[in-house]
This record gives C-alpha cells, sequence and structure tokens, in this order.
C-alpha cells in the first residue's frame, strides 16, 4: 500500500476517500436494526440486501487478493463483511421462522455454495493473469446485476410521482462513492474496478434528477399490498392536498399503517445502500463495485 500510494498518489487518494464514503454508506442500516434489537422483531425486513452484500464483499476481498495494485480494496470490504455478517445474525435471531430458514438458505447457497465453486473453479482451472481476468469478470458481472436494483425505485418514483423513497442524500452519496471507486479503478489502471461504477454513476445522476423534478408533486394514487406472513399491512396510499396518506384495508388504525409505511420506505433506503457500494453495498467491492 506504501508502494501504491508513491507511486499513484491520486489513485490512492480516491481509493481513501471511497473507503470513507463507503464506511458510512454501511453503516446506513444502524438505526433499523437498533429499532429490531429493540422491538425484538424484524418487522417484515428482507435479509437479501445483506446476503447480497456480504458476498459482494467476498467476492471483491478475493479479487483484491489476487490483484495487490487495488489493494484498498481489501479494507472497505473488510469492514463490510464484519457489519454486514453483524446483521444477517442480528436477522437470524429476531426474524419469524419462515424468514430465519429462508434467509439461511440463501446465505448458505451465495456465500457458501456459489463462493466456493467460484474460488475453488478459479483456483484449480485457472492461474497467473488468467485467473485475475475470469474474477474480474465475474466481479464486473454481479456488481452490474447489483447496479440494475435502481431501476425498481425509479420506477417507484416515476408511477407514484413521489420520492418518498428516493431521499437525495443517499443518491448523491451512493453516486460519489461510485466516482471516488470509478477513478481508482481507472487511476490503478483495473477495468474491472471502473466499469461497474460507470452504470453506478449514470444510475446515481438519473435518480438525482428524479428527485429534483418529482421533489414538489403531488403523489398518485398506488396500491400497496404487503405480505401478511410477515405482519404488514395490507393497504393503499392515495394523493391528498396535505400529500400521501395510508388508508388500511385491514384492521390495524391508520395510525398504525401510517408508520409501517415509513418504516418499509426506510427499509427500501436501507436496500439500496446495502447494495450499492464497492465495498460490496447499489455492491453495498468498493461499497460501489
Amino acid at each position: 500500500m506504501a508502494v501504491l500510494s508513491l507511486d499513484h498518489p491520486w489513485a490512492f487518494a480516491f481509493g481513501i476517500l471511497g473507503n470513507i464514503i463507503s464506511f458510512m454508506v454501511y453503516l446506513a442500516p444502524l438505526p433499523t436494526f437498533y429499532r429490531v434489537y429493540r422491538k425484538k422483531s424484524t418487522e417484515g425486513f428482507q435479509s437479501v440486501p445483506y446476503v447480497v452484500a456480504l458476498f459482494s464483499s467476498m467476492l471483491w476481498i478475493y479479487y483484491a487478493f489476487l490483484n495487490t495494485s487495488v489493494s484498498l480494496l481489501i479494507t472497505i470490504n473488510s469492514f463490510g463483511c464484519v457489519i454486514e455478517t453483524i446483521y444477517i445474525v442480528m436477522y437470524i435471531i429476531y426474524a419469524p421462522k419462515k424468514a430465519k430458514i429462508f434467509t439461511v438458505k440463501i446465505l448458505f447457497l451465495l456465500n457458501v455454495v456459489i463462493f466456493g465453486l467460484i474460488l475453488l473453479l478459479t483456483l484449480f482451472l485457472s492461474e497467473g493473469p488468467r485467473r485475475v481476468r475470469i474474477l474480474g469478470w465475474v466481479c464486473v458481472a454481479f456488481s452490474v446485476s447489483v447496479f440494475v436494483a435502481p431501476l425498481s425505485v425509479i420506477r417507484l418514483v416515476i408511477r407514484t410521482k413521489s420520492v418518498e423513497f428516493m431521499p437525495f442524500f443517499l443518491s448523491f452519496f451512493l453516486t460519489l462513492s461510485a466516482v471516488a471507486w470509478f477513478f481508482y479503478g481507472l487511476l490503478s489502471k483495473d477495468k474491472y474496478v471502473a466499469l461497474p461504477n460507470i452504470l453506478g454513476f449514470t444510475f446515481g445522476v438519473a435518480q438525482m434528477v428524479l428527485y429534483l423534478i418529482y421533489r414538489n408533486k403531488k403523489p398518485a394514487v398506488i396500491e400497496v399490498c404487503k405480505d401478511p406472513e410477515l405482519g404488514l399491512a395490507i393497504g393503499k396510499i392515495s394523493a391528498t392536498e396535505k400529500g400521501a396518506e395510508v388508508h388500511p384495508i385491514d384492521s390495524k388504525s391508520p395510525s398504525s399503517s401510517d408508520e409501517e409505511s415509513s418504516e418499509q420506505g426506510e427499509q427500501s433506503n436501507n436496500d439500496r445502500a446495502i447494495i450499492s457500494g464497492n465495498g460490496g453495498v447499489e455492491s453495498t467491492g468498493n461499497v460501489e463495485v
């Protein structure tokens, strides 16, 4: 790392910046898990984003060990592995039985079976630069698939004409993260780090533009269906002069449904943070490769 900082000072600077921004993004779900701990319930939150973020971090750590020119990926993704593991353990402790079983299954499939196969195939069927290339393209493919996730948020904003589930500053910092990791990859001459973050930057800018367009718009009427097995109400959001209101269809009170709608929005935002960073978080292998 000392050699990197001397030979490529700008790459080192962008790597440090990417680490700092991604570190903050990884901590975005802390309020959610504090509430989970306090209420002893996951309240219908999903575990998939945290499992995917852990898998992304593991991939980028492996890649960084093979390609030492991007060693700054190791620091942020190591932190990502630790914090995502904590999130997942807490989720398993407090989730309903059905959600626990699903989480354990997907954790085993993605982080044990698939990662194990990638590890074994790259170690025994390739070597040297070829191994780095193969793993690099695997990381790029996974990161691109993760970066497509914001499309659902963009679609929701356009349909509802509301930016409730797309806070500006989260989009802003995820875009900054993509910019930092792009220049780190570019200046380090590593296309596998740089390429996915072009997509991350593009989606980040698109989200901020949508925020500016719809920030003062009245929300459109939209039906919101939630899974009753996870303890969530079924209701609809309608436009009023004062903004969006949630009208429950089940026996829960309007205030209860409003609170759940707000918590769903927070979880949606956390999911975006988790999966967005080359650290492994929109990655949660850099917190955005």
